[in-house]
């Protein structure tokens, strides 16, 4: 199947200087003989890259490519199928911004193009082109955040200790994963993850549950929650607790529970966020905005869980004006090699922040991702690279420190 792959990339200057045009010539060979086009363009800085061939050919390519020492940061921004080559069977070509004006590698471009000219005009690949064309270096005021350049280094959490055995008449338990602040070294919040008495999984756990039960259910664990908070002296740091969005709407009088469990363990509603989940689909959205409303005037917090998932994400933003939003983690992970998934947060940022939301980014594992996020702009991060959830208490944090030689 013909495929057209596009990625970009930085210049890695810690590396020993190389010859561009030698390394094309050897690339151009190369790609002829697996029948592969590669237009290839640099502006000092920055490689944009068109790789054209059978898809087999082109991924293969792609993932040797991304061990290449002599460039980093490499993302993909697009993977697409056709019926017809874009461009001549040339091997390889380089087209060097700092050599050649924006106004003449546009035109050199178009005249490998076997697309008619009207096509390309709305062609996604020569949109990527023209747009890297014109921006020409990047610049910007915002710190970068090199992997290379981290350590983890582990602490202590700053709790009691965990409590062993069940509390009276428990039906679950809970595990406490820190959101975490890495710029300010602190811990922002706690969140609460249901788990069986036998430490299974939420799944297992509401599976196991009477159908008919299930809100009331979910509803009346999250004051075994509050009660682990109590124990281990959480002092005043937040708690955030998962709910089914229909438990607020189908359990009567939920907000009022919610309230009396929180003082019946020694917190505060402000210290408290109520996660709710766009997985589920909600109805009767007026007895929900009601509800909503309730947990407002009682001071406790909104967060909407798994943005991005499921089913009513932009719409519960648009009408509950949450204080806070969690990226899921399918969009998160292996966000430093994804364009789309860079694309994707980069809105998400510039529309929290002009709704003063604050984002918190799930699922974070790797340093790379936790880089890249930081640099966009999020602050705020939940994943087993920082914390990994522990029964019945806090684990150690590991907090990334610049290594001796930055």
């Amino acid at each position: 199947m013909l495929t057209t792959l596009i990625y970009r990339s930085q210049l890695n200057s810690s590396c020993e200087p190389f010859s561009l045009t030698s390394l094309v010539e050897q690339a151009k060979l190369r790609n002829a003989g697996l029948n592969i086009t590669g237009i290839l363009l640099f502006n000092g800085t920055d490689f944009l890259q068109i790789l054209e061939g059978t898809e087999e050919s082109v991924v293969k390519l792609f993932h040797k490519i991304r061990g290449d020492k002599r460039h980093q940061c490499v993302v993909e921004l697009l993977r697409d199928y056709g019926p017809r080559r874009r461009f001549d069977n040339v091997g390889m070509v380089l087209f060097d911004l700092q050599v050649e004006s924006q106004k003449s590698v546009l035109a050199s471009v178009l005249r490998y193009s076997k697309l008619d000219s009207y096509l390309t005009s709305d062609d996604r690949v020569f949109k990527f082109i023209r747009t890297f064309i014109t921006q020409g270096k990047k610049s910007g005021s915002r710190k970068v955040y090199c992997p290379n350049n981290w350590k983890l280094e582990r602490e202590h959490a700053p709790f009691g200790d965990g409590v062993e055995g069940l509390i009276s008449n428990q039906i679950c338990q809970f595990a406490f994963q820190p959101i975490v602040d890495p710029s300010e070294g602190k811990i922002t919040s706690l969140e609460a993850l249901i788990r069986g008495n036998d430490g299974g999984s939420p799944e297992h756990f509401f599976n196991a549950l009477d159908p008919d039960r299930i809100y009331e259910i979910d509803l009346q664990t999250k004051a075994y929650a509050f009660a682990l908070a109590d124990k281990i002296g959480i002092g005043d740091h937040k708690i955030a607790i998962n709910l089914l969005p229909m438990s607020l709407v189908n359990v009567p009088g939920a907000v009022e529970f919610l309230v009396e469990s929180i003082a019946k363990h020694h917190l505060l509603p402000e210290q408290v966020v109520v996660e709710v989940t766009e997985n589920e689909m909600i109805s009767g959205f007026n007895q929900f905005n009601s509800a909503i409303k309730q947990l407002r005037a009682a001071g406790i917090g909104l967060a909407i869980d798994d943005f991005g998932s499921g089913y009513a994400g932009l719409s519960l933003l648009t009408k509950f004006q949450p204080d806070k939003i969690k990226i899921d983690r399918e969009i998160i992970t292996n966000i430093h090699r994804s364009g789309p998934k860079q694309a994707i947060v980069k809105s998400i940022i510039s529309c929290c922040t002009d709704m003063e939301i604050t984002l918190v980014a799930e699922g974070i594992e790797q340093i790379d991702e936790w880089c890249w996020l930081e640099s966009a702009g999020i602050k705020r991060f939940q994943g087993f690279l920082f914390a990994r959830p522990q029964l019945n208490g806090v684990g150690d944090i590991y907090w990334p420190q610049l290594t001796d030689s930055h």
